[in-house]
């Protein structure tokens, strides 16, 4: 029987073959960006990837979702590896596409490349594993262009803003047993990789004031003001947040996206968007719950009515320990004990990783990109594509021999230790209960 630690060497001297299609697979990517649900071009270089390594794979799924399966010599337990299909918008990005403005400003384009990479990596190996490894090309991580995925959900054509939430929904995930994805992180002066971070869940709500049209100047006492209704509640809710607790990682985010037509006129219609986050599915809800009873007070001190829609977006991401033990001990295999930070810490931003994780265990490590720009700028880009894709690929990789070797015991291991997870309908079920419309208000 082949050794655990000659399949590694075996599946890396792969990878470092394969290390030039690699990288050019995450500079293409990076230079033909797409949002999500959008992201066709991308997922037809996926399926392109997946039939010259010669795997079944299908596509279409949650709309541009790409999947291709590895078999093993038995079929034990399966372990999906993960790449995200989508980018942002950032129109002055300098990878940015010029008709559209989108930019990996993330650096999705490294996910998907370390996952083709970590599968070019185990295909030799794969006789001798004991399961089956599911290369998963997802689309839809970022929670953007949301009037439009809405206008979709109305049409019949999703059900959920986000790719995995809606893949899960779809049963994409029910022949998958746990989850690794690698995300890119910061530059190459600290650590190469982080191996396990937790992040915050993120609700999303739409708000329209609703209040009466007067002319400014000649009888605004005839008016009801929805712009002052709009701004109250603003005052209230920062009011609140002395009262979320340090340790639930509040995070309340709000953009004014309407605030009137002209201004000799009281304005009738005001309207805004938030993002409520937190680390803990009971802090979205507590905070959510104050957010809201600060929009009705700004509608009843003005006499004005507020709607307000409540769309879930992202569940909070908690790695499972037993899995972040086996990709860190293979980090540090490829990358060295000084380069790899075990604990990142909590990060106020959010991942739909966080919802597989609700049903699975995951890990998401993060590795360096060679840039140090702060993400989601446009600063941000993968300067390094060995570091983001072909470092990862074979951790990653790595982690799956460790997993699937010697009868899939780790693999067992990993899911026993990891304690009870929610079913698909009951996953379903807690995100219908975060979503809510509500009206509230003077009848005008």
């Amino acid at each position: 029987m082949t050794s655990k630690d000659e399949l590694k060497a075996r599946v890396c001297a792969e990878i470092d073959r394969q290390a030039e299609r690699i990288t050019a697979l995450s500079d293409e990517i990076m230079r033909h960006p797409e949002t999500g649900f959008r992201e066709r071009g991308t997922a037809r270089r996926v399926a392109e990837q997946f039939a010259a390594m010669n795997l079944p794979h299908r596509t279409g799924l949650a709309g541009t979702g790409v999947k291709a399966r590895m078999r093993g010599r038995t079929s034990r337990r399966t372990v999906a590896v993960l790449g995200e299909l989508d980018s942002l918008l950032v129109a002055d990005h300098p990878h940015a596409d010029p008709r559209t403005g989108a930019a990996h400003a993330c650096g999705h384009n490294a996910m998907i490349a370390s996952m083709v990479g970590a599968g070019l990596g185990l295909q030799p190996v794969m006789d001798e594993l004991d399961g089956d490894v599911v290369l998963f090309a997802a689309p839809a991580e970022e929670c953007i262009e949301l009037d439009w995925r809405l206008q979709l959900r109305d049409r019949g054509e999703l059900d959920f803003p986000l790719g995995k939430a809606e893949l899960i929904r779809l049963g994409e995930f029910d022949d998958v047993n746990m989850a690794i994805t690698t995300h890119t992180a910061g530059g190459a002066d600290g650590p190469l990789a982080i191996s396990g971070t937790t992040m915050n869940g993120a609700l999303i709500k739409r708000v329209r004031f609703r209040g009466r049209a007067a002319h400014a100047g000649a009888e605004p006492w005839s008016g009801v003001n929805a712009a002052k209704a709009l701004n109250l509640a603003s005052a209230a809710i920062d009011a609140q947040r002395e009262t979320f607790r340090d340790s639930d990682m509040v995070r309340i985010s709000q953009l004014i996206t309407k605030g009137g037509d002209a201004v000799s006129v009281i304005p009738d219609v005001a309207e805004m968007e938030m993002m409520v986050r937190a680390r803990t599915v009971a802090a979205m809800q507590d905070a959510s719950r104050k957010v809201d009873r600060s929009l009705r007070a700004g509608a009843i001190a003005m006499g004005a009515e507020v709607e307000i829609t409540t769309v879930t977006a992202y569940l909070p991401l908690t790695p499972d320990e037993p899995l972040v033990d086996v990709v860190d001990r293979n980090s540090r295999a490829v990358l060295g004990e000084d380069r790899v930070l075990r604990d990142g810490g909590h990060a106020g931003g959010s991942t739909d990783v966080g919802d597989l994780g609700q049903i699975m265990p995951v890990a998401h490590p993060m590795a360096a990109s060679g840039c140090d720009a702060p993400f989601h700028s446009s600063q941000y880009f993968v300067a390094d594509h060995v570091l983001a894709a072909v470092n990862p690929a074979k951790f990653m990789a790595m982690s799956v021999v460790d997993l699937l070797a010697d009868g899939a015991a780790e693999a067992e291991r990993v899911i026993a230790a990891s304690g009870p997870k929610l079913t698909r309908d009951e996953y379903v079920g807690l995100r219908s209960t975060l979503d809510s419309v509500q009206l509230h208000g003077e009848d005008h």
